[in-house]
């Protein structure tokens, strides 16, 4: 199944022309395109979907999302997926 995934925007950079973070989920960080969310800063929270932030969250409900994934256990189903996955920053 894919989920799309809350995660705080830690540093924004451009690469090969693209709008790009580091992304804070929960304490696992990986990089994804900010261009589907102009005018996202450093501090906002994001939904991300495969590479790409697709919403702006405000903390609040960037947290209730995690703590449901958390409790259906998606959560360190995301874990695993990101430690064999590649970052392609």
């Amino acid at each position: 199944m894919c989920l799309a995934i809350p995660g705080l925007v830690e540093e924004i950079f451009h690469k090969e022309g693209l709008t790009m973070a580091k992304i804070n989920f929960a304490g696992m960080r990986r990089s994804a395109c900010l261009e589907y969310v102009p005018g996202v800063k450093t501090g906002d929270y994001v939904l991300v979907h495969v590479g790409f932030a697709i919403s702006v969250l405000d903390q609040e409900e960037a947290q209730r999302s995690l703590d449901l994934l958390k409790k259906t256990g998606e959560v360190d189903s995301f874990k695993n997926e990101l430690d064999n996955a590649k970052d392609y920053t």
